[in-house]
């Protein structure tokens, strides 16, 4: 299954300390596709597995964290220091179980949410709907 996750409202390159925040999709330990968080909009896109278990439908891959049944995306926010390196200070993990079966068929499944929580600050802990809209592609 492919998905395309479609960031809005990014906090912007500066928070409490933090002067150049950045956000990336963590595939293993690493976190790739990194784009500023002053960016109008940020996407990821990646492939997911779904397998069939005696339990149900579990995810597999690169990008995909958590023991089954309960599989997440994290995204990741980190400081980009002055010599490069990447510095993470917190995650919001995007709740693939939240996504209705009935886009598993879909060629791409989009998952649509604002990157700046309720206090103003960059969104993280457990993303589940209404914070999240997974939908199909059109």
């Amino acid at each position: 299954m492919r998905i395309r996750i479609v960031g809005t409202e990014l906090p912007g390159c500066k928070h409490d300390e933090y002067s150049n925040v950045h956000l990336g999709l963590q595939v293993r330990n690493e976190v790739v596709d990194r784009v500023r968080a002053d960016v109008e909009r940020a996407v990821f896109e990646l492939d997911v597995n779904l397998v069939e278990t005696p339990d149900g439908i579990d995810f597999r891959g690169p990008s995909v964290h958590g023991r089954r049944g309960e599989r997440f995306l994290y995204l990741s926010w980190g400081n980009v220091e002055a010599d490069g390196t990447w510095q993470m200070f917190r995650r919001a993990k995007l709740q693939l179980g939240a996504i209705d079966a009935e886009l598993f068929s879909a060629p791409v499944v989009v998952g649509a949410l604002a990157l700046t929580d309720e206090c103003g600050a960059p969104r993280c802990a457990s993303v589940r709907p209404p914070r999240i809209e997974w939908s199909r592609e059109g």
